[in-house]
Order: structure tokens, then C-alpha cells, then sequence
């Protein structure tokens, strides 16, 4: 009987040293991932901090150069704007003109020419904020199609505005137009016409003064 009591507490004793390795085990892991619970905090804070940043930049570098387009090409035009806002867990970029403090829906309540000529700014700065920009091509099928303009002012405004774009950028644009405001500050203009069921394409020669 002594003997088998012995054997008992014995066991007991390895059972009792197993669960002291096994808590001092749990101990350093919980101390470890307590460890790393932190440095995740902090690095994740970093992210969203330069994600911040960053944000704050493209709205800047983009607002910019849509709100002067609209601005070199109208009369008291709408001011463009960009904001990032998270929406179901996901970061989304809101496009919206603002005039005298009032927000407002670029497709819903502005006119189709405004729209055109914030399309045409925000594709090129799109273009200028990429990595790479091998290709310094940008194509464009009658951007400034909606605007009505009798006078023509806007559509000099508009040439004008294509143009400084282009040289400040080293940008080059492949405009399909119907606009001659266009024509007349493209280096080459060719003309497509439709005859007998074929497109003729020819170049056309400019004046060299102009």
C-alpha cells in the first residue's frame, strides 16, 4: 500500500512539473504576442499616418491642376476637389466642384463643357502622378465636345490651356477635334474624310507663322 501511494505521489509530481513548464510556456508566448500586438499598433499607425499624407498630397496635386484648367478656360469657374473618405471598409475618392462654399455634383449640376474640360485636367494629372510615364502620349476623342461656346472665346481659352499643358508637361496630345481653336496650335493636323465607303487621311500643311 505505501509503495503504491509513493508511485502515486510521484506521478503527481511529473504531472505537476509538466503543468509549470506548460504555464511558463504560455507566459513567454502571451509576453511575446503582447510584444507583437504592439509593434503592430505602432506600425500600423505609421501606414496610416504616411497613408494620410499621401492622401493629403494627391488631393492637393490634383485639385490643383483641374481647378486651373477650369480656371484658364471659364469665367468665375467651380473650384475642384478631392476627398478621400472610407466607405465599407474600403478608402474611396469622391470627385466634386465647390463654388461659394457650396458643394456641388460635377455630372448632376454643372454644365457638360465644365465637365469635359475637369475630365481632360484630371486625366493629365492622373498621368503626371504616375511612376512611370514611359509614355508620354495621352489620346483624346473630342474631350471639349459639349462646350457650346457662339463667341469662341472659350474655345481659344481652351487651346491655350491644351497647349501650356503640353509644354510644361513635355506632354504630347493626340486630340481627334472638330474644334479649329485646336487645329491652329497643333504642331500637325491631319484630316480624315470619308470617300466612296474609305477614310482618306491627309496631312494637312500649316501656315508656318502660326
Amino acid at each position: 500500500m505505501l509503495n503504491q501511494l509513493r508511485q502515486i505521489v510521484e506521478r503527481k509530481k511529473g504531472q505537476k512539473e509538466k503543468v509549470v513548464s506548460l504555464l511558463s510556456s504560455c507566459k513567454r508566448e502571451i509576453r511575446q504576442l503582447k510584444k507583437d500586438i504592439n509593434f503592430s499598433e505602432q506600425a500600423q499607425a505609421i501606414i496610416q499616418k504616411v497613408a494620410q499624407e499621401t492622401q493629403k498630397r494627391l488631393e492637393w496635386h490634383i485639385s490643383e491642376v483641374v481647378t486651373l484648367a477650369l480656371a484658364s478656360t471659364f469665367d468665375n469657374p467651380y473650384i475642384f476637389k478631392t476627398e478621400f473618405v472610407q466607405r465599407r471598409g474600403k478608402t474611396e475618392c469622391d470627385l466634386f466642384f465647390e463654388k461659394d462654399g457650396f458643394r456641388i455634383d460635377p455630372i448632376a449640376e454643372a454644365g457638360g463643357g465644365t465637365v469635359d474640360v475637369a475630365a481632360f485636367a484630371l486625366r493629365v494629372a492622373m498621368w503626371s502622378l504616375a511612376k512611370s510615364r514611359w509614355r508620354n502620349t495621352l489620346i483624346f476623342d473630342e474631350p471639349f465636345k459639349n462646350i457650346n461656346d457662339k463667341t469662341r472665346k472659350t474655345y481659344e481659352r481652351v487651346a491655350e490651356m491644351v497647349k501650356i499643358l503640353s509644354r510644361k508637361l513635355k506632354l504630347q496630345f493626340i486630340i481627334i477635334t472638330m474644334i479649329p481653336e485646336l487645329e491652329e496650335i497643333a504642331d500637325r493636323v491631319f484630316e480624315f474624310n470619308l470617300m466612296q465607303g474609305k477614310t482618306k487621311i491627309e496631312e494637312k500643311i500649316k501656315n508656318k507663322n502660326t
